[in-house]
């Protein structure tokens, strides 16, 4: 049986106990993948960030669930588990700063305004393209607002991508928050793949056929 790693959701960057970076991804695209690869016979490892969604129970016994919530803690993980792997879709809007210091205590309102340092986080998709192996695959996400099909070649040159799946903001009811996306597939081998609006269940069906084309 074939291993795959899916990460999924946002990462949460504390500023303090109460506050934090983050954005606005609900990880409903990673677990609709994490079920289609189980469906497809995958055993799944499925690293999610803070979200407010479960797999279904008809695939809970196949998929492994690890919850994180920093970009540092997925991280760890996916170096972790991904050597072991036959490949990863790396779907999580990972955050790509994160706050220098973090305050124990909650931060008061004493002036009109106030300065966070960030620093870059790891770049996961970049640190795994980089130990990848010729036996396994990689898949990352590129969700974009302008020039997007450069921008997402561009990372999946970068990051060592097999292939690379686009979401614009541009498309209406697409990306964060929806039960629908559509996307486009672009591959290393040049070859360009354009998909309607469709529930995302059924996006990750499409997806998940590449991934058998290639192996």
């Amino acid at each position: 049986m074939k291993k795959i790693l899916i990460t999924a959701g946002p990462t949460y960057e504390r500023i303090d106990p109460v506050r934090f970076i983050g954005n606005y991804s609900t990880g409903k695209m990673g677990f609709a993948l994490a079920e289609a690869c189980a469906e497809a016979g995958y055993d799944v490892t499925l690293i999610a960030g803070p979200v407010q969604i479960n797999v279904s129970e008809e695939w809970r016994d196949k998929i492994h669930r690890i919850d994180v919530e920093s970009a540092g803690q997925m991280y760890e993980q996916v170096m972790k588990f991904y050597p072991d792997m036959d490949g990863a879709i790396l779907c999580a809007a990972v955050a790509d700063f994160t706050p220098i210091v973090v305050a124990d205590q909650k931060i008061k309102r004493l002036g009109d305004n106030m300065v966070i340092e960030l620093k870059p986080t790891q770049d996961i998709a970049a640190s795994v393209g980089k130990i990848k192996r010729e036996d396994q695959f990689l898949v990352g996400f590129a969700l974009e607002t302008n020039d997007e099909e450069s921008h997402a070649l561009d990372k999946m040159r970068r990051k060592n991508f097999d292939f690379i799946v686009l979401n614009s903001l541009n498309d209406k009811n697409a990306c964060f928050g929806y039960d629908t996306n559509k996307i486009m597939i672009l591959k290393n081998t040049g070859e360009k793949l354009v998909f309607d609006l469709k529930p995302k269940k059924e996006v990750a069906r499409d997806i998940v056929k590449e991934l058998t084309i290639k192996n």
